[in-house]
């Protein structure tokens, strides 16, 4: 890409990302998931790294959040709540410890790692250790005062007292300093709202039977509970409190020692945190929280990962939006972003005829795709998809991934037009499409390859006569030497015509056989 070309798509990229986040955290509306939103946000972020010049101070990467609401009072955070900037996979993760050490000049700083919640960020400010203050995020630099809404939560301590579980050691280091901070000083803890899976499920339930329209998701409500202006809205429902960060410097010298601490204080911290004495460790705990994740009590959308030493996270500073001392590696979202390389046609055992988008390979859910379904011409026309396109894509479970949402708004005016073919792209015969049906269809049955291949794979499926360790790679080595051509040709292969095969053995043969 030339830097004429990065340069458009930067400066539409900004625009769309500017749009969707107005939308979202100043209206509290959403168009397009999270996940799908941080691949554009992180798409932008490596185009700028490429080409440093095109970085300007308007850009979303250099920024933290929307503008704050006229209705609330504004308070401008002493300590900017800077965000976190995002990494996605292994070669990311190590690039980033690469840039630690040479910024630091220290090799293998230890880390330390912790769930990242899916909620609300908010900031509490404690004066002689009473709540005073409570304040969103904002943009950063100035949130809104949401005090009486974060008040009705149970799990934010509204005096705050040492509870002895520091240990002796601890206790003399830094015990003296908490106190004085309590009786006469002040203290701020930065940390998550959110709602836990069972309260948010039965808070649906309950709206359902009352004919009320259901939340999307637990994020949503914790967002929009808190920025309500009557308090009842917030008390009526479940909404929690995750403490992650220690603003005053209380004696800590590590992070860690802050998580310690903030539980002392009354604070429901990470259990599952942990120090990381590499990246390696870093990547050991991502992997394990990514397996038990859909067992977890809240939503979470990946791990957070700083540098643990307090005056090296320090000395480290700023770049852009964020610390350099501190990641957010994300678990792979449902939804992600990319660019149609092309639209190939794929003949079905029907001789149904279904458009598949060919991908820039990305990221969904933890598998890379590279192809999509696009249904049929009918749904091409609907999402008014073209050839060049970035589109938004979506893989639930096993289905298979499908294009969901085009963005227009990024065209750079070298997308094509997708037209349907007259003719089968595998055996020529002229395509139909049935009266009252949204598919072409190959109607060349008997003779055309692909629709031959497709019935034989369906043939020996689980789903029909389920012929198990004759799956379509082998299928597909039998039809090219002529051994089966038609289903019932599988019923008179002998061993001996399979073992001769290369890549073939006895055993695998009498296996298939049998």
């Amino acid at each position: 890409m030339t830097k004429e070309e990065a340069k458009k798509r930067v400066e539409k990229l900004k625009s769309l990302i500017n749009r969707h986040r107005y939308l979202y955290h100043v209206l509290d509306k959403e168009e397009i998931s999270d996940s799908a939103f941080d691949t554009l946000k992180h798409e932008l972020f490596l185009l700028e790294q490429e080409f440093p010049g095109l970085i300007t101070p308007d850009s979303p990467t250099q920024r933290v959040g929307g503008q704050p609401l006229p209705s609330f009072k504004k308070v401008r955070h002493r300590v900017p709540m800077l965000s976190i900037e995002d990494i996605f996979d292994e070669n990311e993760l190590k690039n980033w410890e690469e840039y630690v050490e040479k910024l630091s000049k220290q090799k293998k700083p230890e880390y330390f790692a912790e769930l990242k919640v899916d909620g609300f960020a908010v900031s509490l400010l404690y004066k002689k250790g009473v709540f005073e203050l409570g304040a969103t995020r904002g943009n950063g630099e100035v949130g809104e005062d949401v005090t009486q809404n974060l008040k009705t939560i149970e799990s934010i301590p509204l005096k705050l007292e040492l509870h002895d579980i520091l240990g002796p050691t601890k206790e003399s280091l830094v015990g003296p300093r908490i106190r004085q901070a309590l009786e006469k000083g002040e203290v701020e803890v930065r940390g998550e709202v959110y709602m836990g899976k069972r309260d948010f499920e039965k808070l649906n339930a309950s709206r359902k039977k009352q004919g009320l329209p259901l939340f999307a998701n637990p994020r949503n409500v914790a967002a929009g509970s808190i920025r309500q202006l009557d308090p009842k809205l917030a008390f009526s429902r479940p909404l929690k409190f995750m403490a992650y960060d220690l603003v005053t410097n209380l004696g800590q010298t590590h992070h860690s020692e802050e998580h310690e601490i903030l539980k002392a204080l009354g604070f429901k911290t990470d259990e599952s945190a942990r120090v990381c004495k590499d990246t390696n460790a870093i990547l050991s705990y991502w992997e394990a929280i990514a397996k038990k994740r859909d067992s977890l009590p809240h939503l979470i959308d990946g791990i957070v990962a700083v540098v643990n030493n307090n005056d090296m996270f320090e000395k480290l500073g700023v770049a852009g939006k964020g610390p350099r001392g501190i990641r957010a590696f994300k678990f792979s979202g449902k939804q992600a972003t990319t660019k149609i390389l092309d639209i190939k046609l794929q003949v079905g055992r029907t001789g149904a005829i279904t458009p598949v988008a060919v991908l820039e390979p990305v990221q969904v859910a933890g598998v890379t795709i590279s192809r999509a379904t696009l249904h049929n011409q009918d749904e091409i026309e609907r999402l008014g998809v073209k050839i060049g396109d970035t589109v938004v894509i979506e893989r639930a479970g096993d289905v298979i991934p499908a294009v969901i949402k085009a963005l227009p708004e990024l065209r750079n005016g070298k997308e094509k037009t997708f037209h349907m073919p007259k003719n089968c792209p595998v055996c020529g015969e002229k395509l139909v499409r049935p009266t009252e049906e949204v598919v072409w269809r190959c109607v060349n049955k008997n003779n055309c390859p692909a629709q031959k291949k497709e019935f034989l794979y369906h043939f020996v499926s689980r789903r029909a006569f389920d012929i198990r360790g004759l799956g379509p790679k082998i299928l597909d080595r039998l039809t090219q030497e002529n051994l089966v051509t038609y289903p019932a040709d599988i019923f008179e292969l002998k061993e001996g015509d399979l073992a001769v095969l290369e890549r073939f053995g006895e055993k695998s043969a009498a296996n298939i056989i049998k």
